[in-house]
């Protein structure tokens, strides 16, 4: 592929990536304004256009049309700056995020995200681990003590919160060995990285809400005692630029989070562990008259683990639900050497 031909490509994932962004971020709002109405028993947007659909339409043109106020004491470079650093950070983080398989067009391979890298994992909580910049210095550009002390919750909030999330995704890097995003969807076809780890997945689910400011993480903000947080003096289109940031990140975290750890498609039940020959091979063998646990890391061999009795026992359920009750009983009368073979 040409140097013009890979320029032409990535522009055009760019655009469709921007536009579909920016459509998912004007319509999550409409939806959930919509859920929280029928929660509190109200009929929610619904005058412009059918059923409220063109709400965000006009909620942008409303936001554009409104007056820019800057205060006086505020630092106007970073006042200016901060709303769209949330926004450009927002949508970077994204770019290694992958869509679906890479498909060929006019001879062209294309890979369905706009940068298909090998750290893509650590390119992606690098960027998302940016975002605070933008609210951090809102806050403090503004010259208001209740925006100062939304943006300094803020920083706290969402790096203590990333440590948490980096360590909850480790599980997910040892399981498919690697750090590129596309291998985690590829590594899930045997089985839901979420089955594996359930523990990390719920931990990443807290950790989701923590990072994008929504509740019960909503301290930045914080209507009750803050008015409202870091984004108190913005108005116009510069205050909806903070919302756009908030809503895209949680439309990342989102994909990231399906993407490591739960994908649609063969073998999203778990029917058993892992193929043979795949990432994260576990191995039942018998070695000197007694059952070992070993434990395949890709072509490595990690650990072979002696079972006790009482594991035996939970074994032969295990092994009930990954191929059947017969080849478990085999393997404990010494009839069989390994449940390798068998479950190819």
């Amino acid at each position: 592929m040409s140097i013009l031909a890979l320029v032409i490509i990535s522009l055009i994932k760019i655009v469709i990536v921007i536009v579909a962004l920016l459509t998912a971020f004007a319509y999550l709002t409409y939806i959930e304004r919509k859920v929280q109405a029928r929660i509190q028993v109200r009929i929610g947007p619904d005058r412009a256009g059918p059923w409220g659909l063109l709400q965000p339409i006009a909620d942008a043109i409303k936001m554009i049309m409104k007056e820019d106020i800057i205060p006086s004491q505020a630092d106007k470079p970073l006042f200016i700056v901060a709303p769209a650093l949330a926004v450009i950070m927002a949508l970077l983080a994204f770019a290694a995020i992958p869509i679906g398989p890479a498909i060929e067009v006019l001879g062209y391979r294309i890979e369905m995200a706009i940068a298909n890298v090998n750290v893509g994992l650590l390119y992606t909580l690098g960027i998302l681990s940016l975002n605070v910049y933008g609210i951090v210095l809102g806050g403090w550009s503004s010259g208001n003590k209740y925006s100062f002390l939304g943006g300094m919750r803020s920083s706290a909030q969402m790096i203590s919160y990333e440590l948490a999330m980096g360590m909850s995704i480790i599980g997910v890097v040892l399981l498919s060995s690697s750090l590129n995003l596309t291998d985690f969807v590829d590594a899930q076809k045997p089985v839901w990285f979420a089955w594996l780890q359930p523990v990390g997945f719920l931990i990443y689910i807290v950790c989701m809400f923590a990072d994008t400011n929504r509740l019960p993480f909503d301290l930045p903000e914080a209507e009750t005692e803050l008015v409202a947080g870091y984004h108190t003096e913005y108005s116009s289109i510069k205050y909806a630029l903070f919302y756009m940031a908030e809503y895209i990140n949680m439309v990342t975290v989102s994909c990231l989070g399906v993407g490591h750890r739960v994908v649609p498609g063969r073998g999203a039940v778990p029917g058993r562990l892992a193929r043979p020959g795949g990432v994260g091979r576990v191995v039942v063998r018998r070695q000197s008259g007694r059952l070992h646990l070993a434990v395949h890391v890709g072509a490595r061999h990690a650990a072979a683990l002696p079972l006790r009795p009482a594991h035996e026992v939970w074994l032969a359920g295990a092994a009930a639900a990954i191929h059947s009750q017969c080849v478990v009983d085999r393997l404990r009368r010494g009839r069989l050497a390994t449940l390798e073979d068998e479950t190819a």
